[in-house]
């Protein structure tokens, strides 16, 4: 069913995207494990790498380092990081896939005129190539990832770039606690998905909004800004 232009006009709504549009645990726990099995660290399982991804890549090598108690130096680290890159760019695409409802969801909201972007702690030109590769790089302005903003989420910064100006209404809309903290600090509501990648309960992070379908996510939207003073 069509979304109602008096709802959407002008809106500007800002995603992030691992664990929000797209399923892409496997293909990071797949570079993940390319860069510390080496080091003699035990295999990192999918379910696990859900809990680390939120806060970028060096946080998710750390993390694993971390729950095996295994040393990690600053030199190391970006070492790992360059191999990580690496081995993630080189088929970034593979076993990831989006959650369901996302082309039909976003198809929508542009129809019924709102401005989308990507508010995302992934490396842009990885989150470039990733969007291109599922298709989904057509629905929106822009993408900001960590180094086309001045501070990555939680910062309020990232929401604010990603927005853009001159909208009637926002949203950041996300699955774990940077989002919700960085929309909190930009000064606009948020929506948390349960299904996503989160250290903490979904229910238990303070968004605005906590839903299970992203094809949820224009209900939920038009339920926070109609109960928004004029």
């Amino acid at each position: 069913m069509p979304l109602s232009r008096a709802v959407f006009e002008n809106t500007s709504i800002a995603f992030d995207l691992d664990g929000t549009l797209v399923d892409t645990a496997p293909d990071l726990v797949r570079a993940l494990n390319a860069v510390i099995l080496p080091r003699g660290l035990r295999p990192v399982l999918v379910s696990d790498v859900r809990e680390m991804v939120g806060r970028g890549a060096r946080a998710m090598i750390q993390r694993a380092h971390d729950r095996q108690d295994a040393s990690l130096a600053p030199d190391e680290m970006d070492e790992l990081f360059d191999a990580f890159i690496e081995s993630y760019k080189s088929d970034v695409a593979a076993d990831s896939v989006l959650f369901p409802r996302v082309h039909e969801t976003l198809d929508a909201l542009r129809a019924a005129g709102a401005r989308l972007s990507v508010c995302t702690n992934k490396p842009s030109g990885l989150a470039d190539l990733l969007l291109r590769e599922l298709a989904l790089d057509q629905h929106f302005e822009r993408v900001i990832g960590p180094e086309r903003t001045r501070a990555k989420k939680p910062a309020a910064d990232h929401v604010h770039e990603a927005l853009g100006t001159g909208f009637s209404h926002a949203a950041m809309v996300g699955d774990s606690a940077p989002d919700v903290d960085a929309a909190r600090a930009a000064g606009v509501p948020s929506i948390v998905l349960s299904y996503g990648y989160s250290e903490k309960p979904a229910g238990s992070l303070g968004a605005d909004r906590l839903i299970h379908e992203f094809s949820d996510v224009p209900e939920a939207l038009a339920e926070i800004w109609r109960a928004m003073p004029d």
